[in-house]
């Protein structure tokens, strides 16, 4: 099958390989241009980019350059509206990781996390002008465990997201569409400001917004620290790894005998 492939984030890289690895012809591959990343903003391209010029693929970084005729476009964690010139010119098919239709939109599985969910899904699904809203051709549920981080979840979801692929691609008919049913919840970009830790809210839910976000801030004896990583034991928060500011990540332990004995403070 030709395909055109359209992506950005680096779950995506092993769905597209596997999808490579299966000998269908990828006519190219889009996604979002280089962005300037660390302190010296060097402009960095995509994983995907990186794996498309790894693997010797045309890439577009601007979707105005579509131009093709594919038997199907894939396009996961792209990032960018697609528009007629692409949904005209052949079906389009999206790998979204909830239970369609809640939690569309673009973070899905850091929403499903910080909410405290259990289980979370993999559907299969047509693209539309509508935001996620397109038909289901197939859906995988599954477990979200109580220390499951975002990055534990992306990894779950590019196994089983690569397996529905192959699986449909190999025979689309073998898969007919089903309509979304239920009432939409959506999702929402997250942003530094919910990083803050409001401690009032409990254990649980600190330790939700950790795993979801990969860090959260607050005060201890004073320092601004950036909680990196907790564990629940019981109705108490482990804090396994945090960052004092400008420092290093550290073990709760190696902090704690920085602090020479003093009452820590959390919060304060």
């Amino acid at each position: 099958m030709k395909l055109v492939l359209m992506g950005t984030n680096a779950f995506v890289v092993p769905i597209f390989d596997a999808i490579k690895n299966a000998g269908h012809e990828i006519l190219a591959v889009f996604t979002r241009a280089p962005k300037p990343t660390g302190r010296k903003q060097i402009l960095t391209p995509s994983p995907v980019h990186v794996w498309a010029n790894e693997n010797g693929l045309t890439v577009h970084t601007n979707i105005n350059e579509y131009n093709y005729n594919p038997d199907m476009v894939v396009v996961i964690s792209y990032g960018v509206i697609l528009r007629d010139n692409v949904l005209n010119s052949a079906p389009v098919i999206n790998i979204h990781p909830s239970l369609l239709p809640k939690y569309r939109g673009p973070s899905p599985i850091r929403t499903a996390i910080y909410n405290g969910d259990e289980k979370s899904a993999v559907c299969l699904m047509a693209v539309t002008p509508e935001m996620d809203a397109g038909d289901i051709y197939m859906c995988h549920e599954f477990d979200i465990n109580i220390d499951d981080t975002n990055d534990d979840i992306e990894d779950r979801v590019s196994q089983i997201g690569s397996d529905m692929l192959i699986e449909y691609l190999s025979n689309p008919s073998a898969h007919p569409a089903t309509p979304q049913v239920g009432t939409p919840t959506f999702t929402r970009k997250w942003t530094g400001a919910d990083e803050v830790i409001d401690w009032s809210r409990g254990n649980v839910a600190v330790h939700n917004q950790i795993r979801a976000l990969g860090t959260g801030r607050t005060k201890i004896n004073g320092i601004d620290v950036k909680i990196l990583k907790t564990r629940l034991s019981g109705d108490n928060l482990e804090i396994l790894q945090l960052q004092p500011s400008g420092k290093k990540p550290m073990d709760w332990k190696s902090f704690v005998n920085g602090q020479r004995g003093t009452e820590i403070k959390i919060g304060e």
